[in-house]
């Protein structure tokens, strides 16, 4: 006797296989996405780019520009502790699982049954002997008759669905594409993540600056008080002049505990950026000008760079979403095939189950036409056309804010580097002015308010220099982010990742 299969592998090998070749003929009902058109012109280059031959030539991960090695150890630890990623990586792993689950619905489902049942029931009305041709008198009965059975059974349950009109298809691409969008929204996080981060450190930067700034005008506002006690000593001024010096070397001592205060408050949110317990530490002195580490931008930026801004592929990718979810939606609304099949065995001793004797096979098919439902499935699919024309439109605003982002900054930028042109002279004054007016008043030529005014003014400068610098520095992080930049290829999305 030909051996058989346990699971009965050419019955269920046959439906799998027709099923499959009435599934690859299948219609996708619905329309194929098209790449969208943004609504407004697209210029080849940004207006505001420094004139030049057009170039997408930025390094590879961007704040190496910076020139910065400490800079860059700060982002890799970013990459690698931040929650915010973890949590956005976490969700990648999320929709990864969501489209198998919807992929999986495209093929046949085949599951494992298995029973054993033992049943008694009694017969009335017989004989105890089992003689059916006399019935007892029913007060002569005192025992009734009892009948049992075992059953045993072991099937191999089978169901698929033929996609006619490619419903399941464009619900597998509506997963896909929201797959995507949730990679690209991970990639979001890690611009936002890295740019705060980065912005961060140079307001760290910043605020030492401004304290060593702050320091050196104490520093000079004592000297100068020593000056003036002095001469009030040998009469040579009033003790108006005192006052007056007093007063300004306390408004600037004044002013250190807040600056570091916010210098301590900047560490704290940096430090939760980077995973670790809001620590703080004293001021640094000041390092050189960051902003002579500073690459120049790249000449002629082309408008095709914002094609990897993540948001925009976010944008894209939710209205392949809406798209695939419109043929979903009118698929809906045709008739359904439903293939069911089964093989096993069933016996009623166990030892006797698997044999070619207690086979049992069946299979089915089923259609479903829907019928009244009272305009129900055609207003869910103007609804789900009605989602992808809103999606349209913010795919397109999208880009337009992307554009405006880039313009921005760029004409900030330009605006920023001009004013740091004018305010270096005007520092050079504010220096030259301050000597001028110290060495008149020690000769007793000019009043104290001169020589107050003067370095006052001065050291207003300095720190004016100081956010100048630092605005020029958030400019360009700024920049880069609305560009989309070029950044560092990121760890795999593992499960340990998220563990």
């Amino acid at each position: 006797m030909k051996k058989r299969s346990l699971i009965g592998t050419d019955r269920l090998l046959a439906l799998a296989m027709t099923s499959a070749l009435l599934a690859t003929g299948c219609l996708k009902l619905g329309p194929d996405f098209k790449q969208p058109k943004p609504g407004f012109e697209v210029p080849e280059a940004f207006q505001q780019a420094p004139a030049a031959e057009a170039s997408s030539q930025i390094e590879d991960p961007w704040w190496d520009d910076f020139g910065d090695p400490e800079l860059a150890g700060l982002v890799d630890e970013v990459l690698a502790n931040n929650l915010d990623i973890r949590k956005a990586t976490a969700a990648i792993l999320e929709s990864r699982a969501d489209y198998v689950q919807v992929r999986a619905d495209r093929f046949p489902t085949v599951d494992v049954k298995a029973g054993a049942q033992k049943q008694r029931q009694p017969l009335l009305g017989f004989s105890p002997d089992g003689d059916t041709s006399e019935i007892q008198d029913q007060a002569s009965i005192s025992f009734p008759t009892y009948t049992k059975y075992d059953s045993f059974t072991f099937s191999f349950p089978a169901a698929f669905e033929i996609d006619l009109w490619g419903r399941l298809a464009r619900a597998q691409e509506a997963a896909r594409a929201e797959l995507l969008g949730t990679e690209e929204s991970r990639r979001t996080v890690v611009q936002t993540v890295v740019a705060e981060a980065i912005t961060l450190y140079f307001q760290v930067e910043s605020l030492e600056r401004r304290i060593a700034i702050t320091a050196e005008s104490i520093s000079n506002f004592r000297r100068s008080l020593a000056i003036v006690e002095g001469r009030y000593e040998r009469g040579l001024t009033s003790v108006l002049d005192v006052r007056q010096a007093r007063r300004t070397l306390a408004q600037a001592e004044a002013a250190m505990p807040a600056l570091r205060q916010d210098l301590g408050t900047v560490q704290q949110g940096l430090a939760v950026l980077l995973g670790r317990y809001p620590e703080t530490r004293p001021p640094r002195a000041p390092r050189p000008d960051p902003l002579l580490r500073l690459a120049s931008v790249p000449p002629g930026l082309p408008s095709e760079l914002l094609l990897r801004r993540p948001d925009i592929r976010t944008a894209e990718a939710s209205l392949m979403a809406l798209n695939a979810l419109v043929g979903v939606a009118k698929a809906s609304r045709f008739p359904r095939i439903a293939l069911t099949g089964a093989f096993g065995y069933t016996s009623d001793e166990l030892d006797r189950l698997v044999r070619p004797e207690s086979e049992l096979w069946n299979m089915a098919a089923g259609l479903t036409q829907p019928l009244f439902h009272f305009g129900k499935l055609k207003a869910v699919q103007k609804a789900a056309e009605a989602r992808y024309v809103q999606g349209e439109a913010e795919y397109a605003r999208t880009l337009l804010t992307a554009f405006a982002e880039v313009e921005g900054s760029l004409l900030a930028r330009k605006e920023q580097q001009e004013r740091r042109r004018l305010m270096l002279s005007f520092l050079e004054e504010a220096r030259a002015t301050q000597r001028v007016a110290e060495g008149r008043y020690e000769r007793g030529l000019v009043d104290y308010l001169i020589v107050l005014e003067a370095q006052q003014v001065r050291f207003q400068a300095e720190e004016s220099m100081v956010l100048v610098d630092l605005a020029i520095l958030n400019n360009r992080v700024t920049l880069y982010r609305a560009l989309g930049g070029s950044w560092a290829e990121l760890p795999a999305v593992e499960v340990e990742t998220v563990r």
